[in-house]
């Protein structure tokens, strides 16, 4: 796989999850990368775990917010190729409790975030004639899940969006793709899901996370590397005629059940 190491990128949501990962990669790779994010105590942890990455404040769901850290990204990085997006927020509640702020903050950040940093990046994306986009949607844009109704639409929403961007952008050399990780419990939001299910179900952590290894086909949960793999990816110059997609990282999650009787056994595997 063949990542330019001239690349600029820059990571929203790049302060710690998938988003620091996919950064730390990219920088492994010799990409100069920006991360932005919306709590500067974050940022400045991340940075000090990585101290190659340029760190921004940035609230992805403010226009202005965000018009503001793309131009310090390619100041500081002298331009910008790579554009990932991982912000990403969530409420696990029944219909009757979400309110309309917590609706609204789930859509402004997972949604509202990706269309404002796209279009504020794709001219810089577009004169490079090497453009990469990838947005990290969910298993959760594919089908839905109860008590999750603001997230579901934000990430249905955002497959649909890099559609739309990928036929308008491919006529400058712009890529854009999605990932649909399932559930990562060593994440921020893989962490607050986690004590969501124990609370919900009374069982422990090492409970609920072997169920949660058992429900793929493959015989564990995601993990973060799962996605960052997939993401360079889609950066590589191996991708560069792939555009348009949303891929699964679901271990064959989305494969459906099995026979009765016939689950494959994975007693045996280090979850």
């Amino acid at each position: 796989m063949t990542i330019r190491r001239d690349r600029k990128a820059l990571v929203t949501g790049g302060a710690s999850g998938f988003g620091l990962a996919i950064a730390r990669r990219l920088a492994d790779r010799g990409a100069a990368v920006a991360i932005t994010d919306n709590a500067e105590g974050k940022l400045a942890e991340a940075t000090r775990l990585d101290p190659r990455l340029v760190p921004l404040a940035c609230d992805v769901g403010n226009r202005q917010a965000v018009h503001d850290a793309v131009g310090r990204a390619i100041a500081r990085l002298g331009g910008l190729d790579t554009l990932i997006c991982c912000a990403g927020v969530i409420h696990v509640k029944p219909l009757g409790e979400v309110s309309e702020a917590e609706w609204n903050l789930t859509i402004d950040v997972n949604l509202k975030g990706v269309f404002l940093v796209s279009q504020a990046a794709s001219p810089a994306l577009s004169a490079s004639r090497r453009g990469r986009i990838v947005a990290i949607a969910s298993d959760a844009g594919r089908r839905g899940y109860p008590m999750c109704h603001a997230y579901c639409a934000s990430k249905f929403g955002v497959i649909g969006l890099c559609q739309s961007l990928a036929a308008e952008l491919a006529a400058d050399r712009v890529t854009v793709n999605c990932v649909c990780p399932a559930g990562c419990p060593t994440t921020g939001m893989g962490k607050a899901l986690t004590d969501w299910k124990m609370r919900l179900t009374g069982r422990s952590e090492s409970e609920v996370l072997g169920a949660m290894a058992k429900s793929f086909p493959l015989g564990r949960y995601v993990r973060e590397d799962d996605v960052v793999a997939a993401v360079s990816y889609f950066v590589s110059d191996d991708a560069g005629f792939i555009t348009g997609t949303a891929i699964d990282i679901d271990g064959g999650e989305s494969l459906g059940g099995f026979f009765p009787g016939a689950e494959p056994r994975h007693e045996s595997r280090t979850v």
